[in-house]
């Protein structure tokens, strides 16, 4: 009888351990800290994924550990990365389309950002992707704002002179008309740039601003409000093949905790904006507010500069700005 059990329980860790040999991993790389929402939403799909007992994995390389932010496109259309949190426009080099994700003036609230995520204009955008081989599985749309160590800003009168990290070719593009030297860097390398007076302003998301304490290194933070002027697209993305030659039971996995960190996503989006403000004031850093004739004045800016460069650029460029425009 003792014998007959340690036979069971022998064939029961084989069995065991052939199902963890045949289980598949996938790598996912992002360039944030833990703490960021953008790694809470992998590990939310990756807990999911695991809970569902369908012999799947995620695993995930936070804090650029696999490949370095704006070298993450690459590999993940190549089938050498299976996943990324990316902000989109950082591959608009390989796909000029992608700088529309990040396009001053474009987007006027996290709401109307979901709608644009869900609209003819995002259908185009995974086409464009799909050429790639490169799939969404969670949309997202972050705020952002400014900060600077040289005076507030508000309007484009107040960047003039001013050395200003901004992500995306299309907000450096506004920025230098409105007479800002441009440096362009990832979000990781914002703080030292900042400290080592590399940079004397930077504009990207409320979560960058909080997750890499840029409230030690600035003086005035004017956050994301009524007339919030930065946006940006920054998905969970797959490549395609991958997503393919998993079974249907693991595909239905994947996309089913996809879509509930997507709903997830949004409502952080929401918190991250006052979570951060708090974060800034607690610090001692002055904060200003844009107006709504600031916000005109950008826009005017951006229609001079941002917007005819795209559709010069860009094949079918009008037609995707006009696209993405007519999302209400």
């Amino acid at each position: 009888m003792n014998m007959q059990r340690t036979m069971i329980a022998a064939l029961a860790l084989a069995a065991s351990l052939g199902a963890a040999a045949n289980a598949e991993t996938l790598k996912l790389s992002h360039q944030w800290a833990e703490g960021d929402v953008r790694h809470q939403v992998a590990q939310m799909v990756a807990d999911d994924v695991k809970a569902a007992g369908v012999d799947l994995e995620i695993q995930i390389f936070p804090n650029q550990t696999l490949f370095k932010a704006r070298e993450q496109y690459t590999p993940l259309s190549r089938g050498q990365l299976d996943m990324a949190v990316l902000p989109l426009s950082y591959a608009g080099g390989q796909q000029p389309a992608y700088n529309l994700t990040l396009m001053p003036g474009l987007v006027k609230n996290l709401d109307h950002a979901d709608r644009l995520s869900h609209s003819p204009f995002m259908e185009r955008i995974e086409e464009i992707m799909a050429e790639d081989d490169v799939m969404v599985l969670v949309h997202g749309y972050l705020a952002g704002g400014f900060g600077s160590n040289k005076g507030c800003i508000t309007g484009p009168d107040d960047v003039k002179g001013v050395s200003i990290r901004a992500a995306g070719k299309s907000f450096e593009e506004m920025l230098a008309g409105a007479g800002a030297s441009i440096s362009s860097m990832a979000s990781s390398e914002i703080y030292p740039a900042l400290q080592t007076g590399v940079l004397d302003a930077t504009n990207t998301s409320s979560e960058s601003f909080l997750s890499y304490r840029l409230y030690e290194q600035l003086k005035c933070y004017t956050p994301p409000a009524d007339t919030a002027l930065w946006f940006m697209y920054q998905p969970m993305l797959i490549n395609k093949t991958t997503f393919d030659d998993l079974s249907p039971e693991q595909q239905t996995a994947l996309t089913e905790a996809s879509t509930k960190a997507e709903a997830w996503y949004l409502e952080q989006a929401k918190q991250g904006d006052a979570v951060t403000t708090k974060a800034f004031e607690d610090a001692g850093v002055e904060i200003a507010t844009m107006t709504p004739e600031d916000f005109e004045a950008w826009q005017v800016l951006a229609r001079e500069t941002a917007y005819p460069a795209f559709v010069a650029e860009t094949e079918g460029g009008q037609e995707l700005l006009d696209l993405a425009l007519s999302v209400e």
